[in-house]
């Protein structure tokens, strides 16, 4: 057995591992496994991707569910795959061609670029795959996937088709939103409503049966008056009801336009009066469709103006136009006034520019299963983590429209559809001959992976693996994606049967927060607020960050990012490091202890029991997908319960005589290294497997797989006969209480933790002097002396312990700030007391809480009181 370095170095020992697991073929999935499923398909990255902590913290909680499968015994599929991004690769290529070449897509024409996109993916779109992999992500690598793989397009291609037969799919003119800098349309989801500070401008229209009457029109887009085509007002709007039916002049290109009465006008909004563009706002289309009016378009794809008529704006940018528009009324006299205002515009979220609606021919799909997929989350089908998010489910479900599905994109899976003579249209894989010509545009990004579940694995895989156990992912994809791989599902039935539980694509949904800066802010790398993940793993391990990240990540809440929270993950790795070194420090370990051959000393006896208990909150944690509490227990066992206290107590056995007493200890610090070990694993997968072997316990695993990847996590342990557990837990939390007030002693009275000090105790009970050797050690004492009669002088420092008065021996005490400190301690007891008092002067509470827990507060009462009579009597003495 290798001896442990001193120093733990992740940037030897995480590569290495890594290699031999892909070599050895431990992430593989064999579905003719006879061992349980659990299946998760990564969310496909874009191929545009770099790791962010965003896929940091994704990936590590889906690495730790499938390495925590592995070691429960089953059969784990994690399926990895990149998505083919269509708009956002598209803007990249044609990026690198104008920064490189001067040229655009247009040049080459779209064979070409299509083939240069190829050439970008090849280079460029593996980087995130790498990226992953020194993370640690335990992902079957020979299952990758690509959105764009021919097979996969062949779907997607076959379900449009198929979609289209059943009248799902059509194609039409509606008014959709549209990306002026990408020339693309968007889907509703696509948009970002965002705050902005704009002008409203009051706008004079003039009667046209009433020379010099004018009614002022509230609008914050004077740029597209050109392409108003009427006036609306509200029907019980006692203003303005006898004008309905007649007509105003439009102020910009002058032409008579009508008033009607319609009732989505808000009375409330400016002057009540609503000018109506219908090719320029989606409420104007809807009103304009009602009362017949044409829908004029005054702006070119890009966003110019686009009117001949009106040469002081054709050709501006929107914006620019806008202020010039509202420059030509104030000239013409037909602006009444401007005002500051607050509106939600529409953004695109990939371009980050305000959208424009638009009259567009499009393909349009109508979302068919939706009452079903309602059902499968309320009917708790699949569940969602946290369970708040499932209204928000609800709510988009419940208020569907259809999907703008085509984008004015090369880069992705064009349609299926052909035009011929007469303009004649087939949907259809192959074209139906000469003189067809196929449609331009691909479908969204999103159409290709709402079939990502089931898509990805061929029929035998489906069989073992489908529906997958849990899918991780963002709140902020919730109706992009998690809504629409249900309709899926349920939807092309890729299940074993026809039923809905067959068929959804997953059981759980876990949702992440999101993470921020310190100071709440979104990270990006506008702000330099974005650490580089692989900068991180280089500075402190991919364990160190991902057990870093994982402990300030609430479950499903924002999160504050902290970079110190990473060092300790880092510090944590060292520590299990030393912890294990120690150990091997005393000799070679057992693989598999059997403590019942040993007499345990109670500090043992407090050690197991805690374990026990963290392992019960671990798994009720996993139960719920609260993965910061699995660590953060983790984290306060190990480094609290075992190193901080019940090493440090052992040391008195382990540098004693007595062989029996020592190889009992040696013997709870392998059974609990190795469950620690265990249960760090998936957090923590390098170190875990490095320490794993080094210590020996390899030869545990019953098929002799020399890995810690397969081994079962630690059952609780159960204590053998002989043991009075609750008799050793109360002495051991009586001499770590007398421990805390000797060492508060010490700090109270200046006196260095270094240093060594004499203490005087006037024990409580005979059986702390079996215990003396180990209360000493722990105290830093130089001596600690019992007398049950010892009368201090005055000034001499004393705590009530748990264990009774302990007194501290230094010289020149100072009675006055002896005084002082004894107050303030019969403060904090007579506060504890209090709160005692008060619970149990509740008669509720006595008769409805359990009777060990009214119990334990009686306790702690006579306890708390004998401690303060103890104080009493000191602080008295002072005097």
């Amino acid at each position: 057995m290798a001896e442990l370095q001193k120093t733990y170095d992740p940037a030897a020992v995480e590569p290495k591992w890594y290699q031999r697991w892909l070599e050895r073929g431990d992430f593989r999935a064999d579905p003719n496994s006879q061992k349980p499923p659990f299946s998760i398909v990564i969310p496909p990255p874009n191929i545009t991707g770099v790791l962010t902590l965003g896929h940091v913290l994704n990936n590590t909680i889906q690495d730790i569910l499938a390495r925590r499968a592995r070691m429960h015994g089953c059969e784990v599929l994690w399926l990895p795959g990149t998505d083919h991004a269509g708009l956002a690769t598209q803007s990249a290529v044609e990026k690198a061609l104008r920064k490189n070449e001067k040229i655009t897509r247009h040049d080459l024409g779209r064979e070409e670029f299509v083939r240069r996109t190829w050439e970008w993916r090849e280079k460029h779109g593996r980087i995130i795959i790498d990226q992953l992999k020194r993370l640690g992500c335990s992902l079957d690598w020979s299952r990758e996937r690509f959105t764009l793989d021919e097979d996969y397009a062949a779907a997607v291609e076959q379900v449009f088709i198929d979609l289209h037969a059943k009248g799902l799919i059509y194609r039409g003119r509606r008014m959709i939103n549209w990306d002026p800098a990408a020339l693309t349309a968007l889907s509703d989801e696509e948009v970002i409503p965002t705050k902005q500070k704009s002008t409203l401008f009051y706008v004079r229209y003039e009667l046209v049966d009433q020379p010099g009457r004018f009614l002022e029109v509230a609008t914050t887009r004077p740029e597209t008056i050109m392409a108003d085509t009427g006036l609306a007002v509200h029907p019980n709007d006692e203003r303005y009801r006898a004008l309905v039916g007649s007509s105003v002049w439009r102020p910009l290109v002058r032409e008579q336009i009508r008033i009607v009465a319609d009732d989505a006008i808000d009375p409330e909004f400016g002057t009540g009066i609503l000018k109506v563009t219908p090719a320029h706002d989606k409420l104007d289309f809807e009103i304009g469709q009602r009362h017949h009016m044409p829908a004029p378009d005054v702006l070119h794809p890009n966003g110019r103006i686009n009117c001949p008529a009106m040469p002081e704006l054709d050709g501006l940018d929107r914006f620019e136009a806008r202020k010039r528009a509202g420059e030509l009324l104030a000239e013409r006299g037909l602006l009444a006034k401007e005002e500051p205002h607050e509106n939600n515009v529409g953004f695109s979220e990939r371009a980050g520019v305000p959208i424009e609606p638009r009259l567009s021919e499009q393909w349009f799909l109508r979302y068919p299963q939706t009452e079903q997929a309602l059902a499968a989350v309320r009917e708790h089908l699949v569940r969602f983590f946290p369970a708040h998010w499932e209204k928000v489910y609800t709510q988009w479900l419940e208020n569907i429209r259809d999907w703008c599905i085509s984008r004015q994109v090369w880069w992705g899976h064009r349609i299926p559809a052909w035009y011929g003579p007469g303009e004649e249209i087939r949907v259809q894989l192959e074209s139906p001959g000469d003189g067809w010509r196929q449609d331009e545009d691909t479908l969204d990004t999103w159409f290709s992976s709402w079939l990502w579940a089931y898509q990805t694995m061929d029929a035998e895989t489906r069989r073992k693996f489908y529906p997958t156990s849990v899918l991780v992912t963002g709140p902020d994809i919730i109706f992009f994606w998690v809504a629409r791989m249900i309709i899926a599902g349920l939807e092309f039935k890729p299940g074993a049967s026809g039923r809905d539980e067959d068929n959804i694509p997953f059981r759980d949904v876990y949702f992440t927060g999101l993470i921020r800066d310190r100071s709440g802010r979104k990270m990006s790398k506008s702000l330099g607020n974005s650490p580089d993940p692989l900068e991180l793993i280089g500075s402190y391990g991919a364990d160190g960050l991902r057990f870093g990240l994982m402990r300030m990540a609430p479950s499903g809440q924002d999160i504050r990012f902290d970079e110190k929270q990473i060092e300790e993950g880092r510090n944590f790795a060292t520590k299990l490091w030393n912890a294990a070194r120690f150990r091997q420090m005393h000799g070679p370990s057992e693989v598999a202890p059997r403590l019942e051959e040993h007499a345990l000393s109670i500090y043992a006896v407090e050690v197991l029991a805690r374990l026990n208990e963290a392992i019960a909150g671990i798994e009720e944690a996993y139960g719920e997908y609260r993965f910061n509490e699995v660590s953060q227990r983790l984290y306060d066992f190990f480094w609290g319960d075992y190193c901080d206290w019940f090493v440090e107590a052992a040391k008195t056995d382990i540098f004693s005589e007595d062989e029996a007493r020592k190889r009992g200890v040696l013997a709870v610090m392998d059974h609990v290294l190795s469950a620690v070990l265990r249960l760090l694993h998936p957090f923590m997968p390098h170190i875990t497997e490095e320490l794993w072997g080094l210590l020996g316990f390899g030869g545990a695993h019953e098929n002799g797989v020399d890995t810690i990847q397969f081994a079962a996590p630690p059952p609780p342990h159960a204590m053998a006969a002989g043991h009075n557990v609750e008799q050793a837990r109360k002495r051991v939390a009586a001499i770590y209480g007398t421990i805390d007030s000797g060492r508060n002693l010490r700090a109270e009275s200046r006196v260095q933790s270094n240093k060594k000090a004499k203490f005087v105790l006037r024990p409580s009970a005979e059986w702390i002097a079996a215990e003396l050797p180990t209360i000493t050690r722990l105290l830093n004492a130089e001596e600690i002396t019992t007398d049950p009669n010892y009368q201090a002088g005055a000034g001499v420092p004393v705590a009530a312990s748990p264990v009774g008065d302990l007194h501290l021996l230094i010289a020149g005490s100072d009675t006055g700030a002896e005084g002082e400190r004894l107050e303030k301690e019969i403060a904090k007891l007579e506060a504890e007391l209090r709160n005692v008092d008060a619970k149990l002067s509740n008669q509720s509470f006595v008769d409805r809480a359990p009777a060990a827990v009214v119990e334990e507060h009686r306790r702690r009462r006579a306890e708390f009181s004998e401690r303060r009579g103890s104080l009493v009597r000191a602080r008295d003495a002072l005097t």
